[in-house]
């Protein structure tokens, strides 16, 4: 058996952060979070599993970074950036952008510059890239769409260049809705739902592509571990479904009616762009790479991740 890799993480904190370092660190890995300049460190996510942690630490908007305690790197996940659940006023836009387009920058030129980098560098991304693209099926060779969420998307992949110029293998994981009970869109939806208040958004025709956190952290560390992987990748379940299906899954999973509907003005009155472009538009996404590449996705169907997630079997 080799020695343990050592992997920077940055977004740590966040639900698939805390997964992916549990999972990484289940493997025999060794994780070192990226933490911003602050006082306090980040918490690991397994309190009772003791782990020393070097200091690791970066502050985008002063374009600081400090990895000089980190050690040979072999390999860095990058998952950090501003939520896009959030009205998406001027100043919140800007953070998104910012936070992704210049954080990703900052980690590729630092990683670039290092005499000897990482070997892999693996950037979340998300499906938004697509913007809506109605019933069409959507895969890794589709154009980016229009809108806010691609415009992202698309400077947030292209701020990798220097990493991959370097010659680092820079593979950007395009995620879509992450099922987790503990977080995230479906965290959000629960409540409601659980109190037979759950329903359809707009017309429920647009599709929405899924991951299980599982499936999500199995795909990060099959990105690791495959050589041959680089460039843009699907990493969402092969059977998306549309927003009304989802609905009345989810909905009979926690065995309770989902009679309402919330029109498309509604949406977009409550949740502003935000609402238009993340929870009523369409991206009908396959997973073309992660599939002739040979993954296997443990929770393919909607109904079974659901009661796996919920149950408390999502994570690994």
């Amino acid at each position: 058996m080799g020695q343990p890799r050592r992997i920077l993480l940055t977004g740590s904190s966040g639900l698939l952060g805390c997964a992916l370092w549990q999972a990484l660190e289940a493997a025999g890995q060794i994780v070192i979070p990226l933490q911003r300049h602050r006082a306090t460190p980040v918490t690991h996510p397994a309190p009772r599993t003791p782990s020393p942690l070097p200091a690791a630490s970066w502050d985008v908007a002063s374009g600081r970074m400090d990895l000089a305690a980190a050690g040979q790197l072999d390999a860095v996940i990058h998952l950090a950036g501003e939520t896009i659940a959030q009205r998406w006023t001027k100043r919140a836009k800007r953070r998104i952008l910012e936070s992704r387009v210049q954080g990703t920058r900052l980690l590729s030129d630092t990683l670039a510059a290092l005499p000897k980098p990482p070997a892999t560098l693996a950037v979340a991304s998300a499906i938004g890239i697509y913007g809506d693209g109605g019933a069409a099926w959507l895969d890794e060779a589709s154009p980016p769409g229009r809108g806010f969420l691609a415009d992202v998307t698309r400077q947030w992949e292209e701020a990798a260049a220097p990493a991959g110029a370097r010659g680092i293998r820079v593979v950007h994981l395009r995620l879509g809705i992450v099922l987790a009970s503990q977080g995230g869109a479906l965290g959000k939806m629960l409540t409601p739902f659980r109190c037979g208040l759950g329903g359809t958004l707009g017309g429920g025709r647009q599709y929405w592509s899924w991951i299980s956190i599982m499936d999500a952290v199995r795909g990060f560390q099959w990105v690791l571990e495959t050589e041959g992987c680089r460039g843009s990748i699907n990493l969402v379940a092969p059977n998306p479904v549309t927003n009304a299906e989802f609905t009345k899954v989810l909905g009979g999973v926690l065995r309770r009616p989902t009679l309402l509907r919330m029109p498309a003005w509604v949406v977009e009155w409550l949740f502003g762009q935000m609402g238009r472009e993340a929870m009523l538009s369409s991206a009908r996404v396959k997973p073309s790479r992660l599939v002739e590449a040979g993954f296997v996705f443990r929770q393919a169907e909607l109904e079974p991740a659901l009661r796996e997630v919920l149950a408390g079997g999502g994570k690994e």
